[in-house]
């Protein structure tokens, strides 16, 4: 039964000691160890957005850039992601490495980046990456799968090899304000650090499991 599942997280640790006190850093180390690892899609990470109506919409998007300014993903902006951002800055981001018993949380903003960085990453992507951002209508209802492969494929023809960036597509960063670090600990006593931005510092803080 599901009430019967357990695992006993006996991986790592986590303290304070220890930790990078930049957590932009801290990320990028994490990050880094479960691409090392191996850890299946170790970018992806699940963007949390909220609507007009406080609805939130939680999805998995994968991770394009990571720097002390933010972290970039790429998207449509008519999806429904890209609406909701319109209306609300306010986005929260989730990454779980399961084989490293490892959760980071980020709560903060998110903006749109500018024109020219998306456009050079548009044109790093592959070929048939680049016609699915033009054929793909993202989150709107549409009436068959063969309707999205007859548009693939009029892109296809009409670009050829030289595809713009549509209008619609770029990419946003997000600017931290709260990331939390957790790390698997046996008995459910897990170790839990929240980094809270304060000007030009971060303050660090042990959180109960």
């Amino acid at each position: 039964m599901l009430r019967d599942i357990r695992t006993q997280y006996e991986f790592a640790k986590l303290d304070e000691k220890t930790v990078n006190t930049n957590p932009m850093t801290q990320i990028n180390d994490w990050l880094n160890e479960a691409i090392e690892t191996h850890q299946p899609e170790p970018t992806a990470m699940v963007v949390t957005t909220v609507n007009a109506d406080l609805q939130p919409h939680a999805r998995v998007v994968l991770l394009k850039e990571i720097s002390n300014n933010g972290l970039i993903f790429y998207t449509n902006f008519n999806s429904k992601k890209g609406q909701d951002i319109a209306q609300n800055n306010q986005i929260s981001l989730l990454f779980f490495w399961q084989g490293l018993e490892r959760q980071v949380r980020i709560n903060g903003t998110v903006d749109k980046i500018d024109e020219q960085t998306a456009t050079d990453y548009f044109h790093s992507r592959p070929t048939d990456s680049q016609l699915a951002a033009w054929a793909s209508p993202q989150s709107s209802v549409i009436p068959s799968r063969e309707f999205l492969d007859d548009r693939f494929k009029t892109y296809q023809t009409q670009f050829e090899n030289n595809i713009p960036k549509p209008p619609h597509w770029g990419g946003y960063i997000v600017t931290p304000q709260q990331i939390e670090f957790w790390q698997g600990r046996p008995n459910r006593l897990h170790d839990r650090l929240i980094f809270t931005k304060e000007i030009d510092n971060w303050k660090i803080e042990r959180l109960a499991p």
